[in-house]
């Protein structure tokens, strides 16, 4: 029987490498517009975050989020991640 490979993606907060599934994604599509991908599906460029406070306060403070995203975040996507994490 196969060993089935696990996706591996690196949280933007502790710079760790974890299982995608135990991660959150931020997506920002074509138009610009960031949204919050729990599913991990959708299209455009995506950025991970461990679902703890600590790493998405360390990914923001250190902006590694908006430099993966080549963007800036707006405080409403914070507040949307934020309760993301707060919720798991």
């Amino acid at each position: 029987m196969k060993v089935k490979k696990i996706p591996m993606r690196m949280c933007t907060g502790c710079m760790e490498m974890k299982p995608k599934k135990e991660l959150i994604r931020v997506v920002k599509n074509k138009e610009g517009e960031i949204s919050l991908d729990l599913t991990g599906k959708k299209p455009g460029r995506g950025a991970y975050v461990c679902r703890s406070v600590d790493c998405l306060e360390k990914s923001f403070k250190t902006k590694r989020l908006s430099r993966n995203l080549e963007t800036s975040i707006s405080q409403e996507i914070y507040d949307d991640l934020r309760k993301a994490v707060d919720v798991e």
